[in-house]
């Protein structure tokens, strides 16, 4: 049997809007053969605070570090109203970095922010082709 290969992935994220993050990288960590690594761990709060003009920075600094190796990025769609600017930022610097960039819709949810190349259900098998499919 041949390895698999490990996915690097950026799942976008915000520290009050945790439960659809653990449960996308719950999904993840029990898919059948399939490797990743998280390169999106929040594990706790941000120490910094992104409201400072050097917070800001330290921010997108420690974004962009965090998205520049992946292999792809993952939008929690249902999260993107809400943290908008954060997310936007995380797609823009993956658009940067020609990163390709996979939203995961809630049930339900039909739109999807444009730069969002590619939209798939709330479902392991789809998430999982779709990380296979597009990635780096």
């Amino acid at each position: 049997m041949p390895n698999l290969k490990t996915y690097d992935i950026f799942i976008s994220h915000a520290w009050r809007y945790s439960d659809d993050y653990k449960r996308l990288v719950n999904l993840l960590n029990k898919a059948p053969r399939f490797k990743w690594r998280n390169y999106s761990d929040p594990r706790h709060d941000p120490v910094i605070n992104p409201n400072t003009d050097v917070g800001h920075r330290k921010m997108k600094k420690e974004l962009d570090e965090q998205i520049r190796p992946v292999n792809c990025v993952i939008v929690i769609l249902g999260m993107y109203v809400a943290y908008r600017y954060w997310i936007q930022t995380e797609i823009d610097i993956a658009t940067r970095y020609r990163k390709p960039i996979i939203g995961v819709k809630p049930w339900g949810q039909q739109r999807i922010p444009q730069a969002v190349q590619n939209g798939v259900g709330w479902n392991t098998d789809s998430i999982v082709s779709a990380v296979r499919r597009h990635s780096l």
